[in-house]
């Protein structure tokens, strides 16, 4: 039997949580009775909305460990994680958002995998998009230190046979990975400073594959994204472009995208695919606007 953290940082949202948590509960229930040890951690970085609460006086079981707000998402994993290692002795941390929806199979496949994969494995999942019920969102992801190309494997590609087959990627998204603990010992943990929010599962898996690690993404673990509920887009404002440029909060974040190619290019070819992305988002931004002038509008 194994001890596994599922680690969930949040902050508001409770309505989001409140499912999470239901779901989750039914499922662990539901997999193979006494195979694996599921403890669930909830790390709330300062919600306002009542979500200490809640949890407090409806699930007195689940570990809750709070932040300041100032945790972000690496902050709150490594919260977690430090917490399940040296209080509970897991062997295997499994990364969770409130906003994502497992198959109802996930946890026992999940178990079947566990008996199965090598030591030195960190394992993903296939996540689609809740809106496009059958349209992946990722499986894995690829960087090329070389050339800069930092891509998702099935990103936004309807579901097929090619992606029935477990898959080796460069990294892994944050939600749904299966990671384990002695991995934190050589690898350390998420860079916090570097890459509080984006980028800190992706630089995570990198430097785990530089250590010798496997980095699987698995078809039969299949979970759900609302992707309606996270990061930040420019909404076609100048005020929205310098926020998706600047935002912690934003997937587009410019320092961050350059602080992850210092990190992980190995060739000064690979900030072409850097500046060109930008070159992109900005001229898309303005080319739009133009046209605008014109009655053009931008199909979403």
């Amino acid at each position: 039997m194994k001890n596994i953290a599922i680690l969930i940082p949040v902050y508001n949202r409770i309505s989001y949580t409140k499912e999470c948590i239901r779901t989750l509960e039914e499922l662990v229930i539901n997999a193979s009775p006494g195979k694996n040890r599921y403890h669930i951690i909830v790390i709330d970085d300062g919600s306002t909305d009542g979500t200490g609460n809640w949890l407090a006086s409806n699930h007195p079981d689940i570990t809750v460990l709070e932040g300041d707000g100032n945790l972000w998402w690496s902050g709150g994993i490594n919260t977690g994680a430090t917490f399940a290692i040296s209080d509970i002795k897991v062997d295997y941390l499994l990364l969770w958002n409130n906003d994502i929806h497992p198959a109802p199979d996930y946890f026992i496949e999940l178990d079947r995998l566990i008996s199965t994969i090598p030591e030195k494995t960190i394992a993903g999942s296939k996540i689609y998009n809740l809106q496009k019920k059958n349209v992946i969102n990722a499986f894995g992801g690829i960087f090329n230190p070389k050339t800069g190309v930092n891509y998702l494997v099935g990103g936004n590609l309807p579901d097929s046979i090619e992606f029935n087959q477990p898959i080796e990627v460069d990294w892994l998204s944050g939600m749904g990975s299966l990671i384990p603990a002695s991995a934190i010992d050589e690898v350390g943990l998420w860079d916090e400073i570097t890459f509080p929010q984006y980028y800190g599962d992706s630089d995570f898996t990198l430097r785990a594959k530089m250590k010798g690690y496997k980095i699987v993404a698995y078809p039969q673990l299949k979970i759900w994204r609302d992707k309606s509920s996270s990061g930040i887009s420019h909404g076609d404002t100048l005020k929205g472009l310098y926020l998706a440029l600047t935002d912690i909060r934003s997937h587009s974040n410019l320092s961050k995208t350059f602080r992850f190619y210092k990190r992980h290019a190995t060739s000064i070819l690979a900030y072409r695919a850097f500046i060109m992305f930008y070159v992109r988002l900005i001229g898309g931004f303005f080319k739009w606007k133009f046209l605008s002038l014109f009655g053009k509008t931008r199909t979403k």
